[in-house]
């Protein structure tokens, strides 16, 4: 099967600090401070990471995190509930986010086959249609 991702390597990361060699550290320094223990144990911060790596599809971070996770000391089965969680919160979002096409519907539903149903807008009541 052909690789969709270029794999890692160190000549490949190299050569993408040497574009921005200061922003890099920047963004390196960042990411080492963001995962410190503190309010949160290091170990949650990385299940968060694992999650989060699902919903924004990244399959580095994806990989990196959840090797990161678990070198924390995070169980196969806490990983797989957070991921749950995070398809659970992009679906989530989705399904909420619905409510402005249903709006929509009801707003250029003059007489159309929505006629009648309750609009959110008016608060239950009836379209006249």
């Amino acid at each position: 099967m052909p690789q969709l991702f270029p794999p890692v390597t160190k000549e490949l990361a190299h050569a993408r600090n040497a574009l921005a060699p200061e922003t890099a550290a920047a963004f390196q320094t960042f990411s080492r401070q963001v995962f410190v223990e503190g309010a949160l144990a290091a170990k949650t911060k990385q299940i968060i990471a694992v999650a989060v790596a699902h919903v924004t599809q990244c399959p580095y971070c994806i990989k990196g995190h959840t090797k990161a996770a678990l070198r924390a000391g995070a169980s196969d089965e806490e990983l797989m509930e957070a991921i749950w969680v995070a398809a659970e919160m992009r679906a989530g979002g989705t399904y909420a986010h619905s409510l402005l096409a249903v709006a929509e519907m009801d707003a250029g539903s003059a007489g159309g086959s929505n006629a009648g149903r309750p609009s959110p807008e008016l608060g239950g009541e009836e379209h006249a249609g």
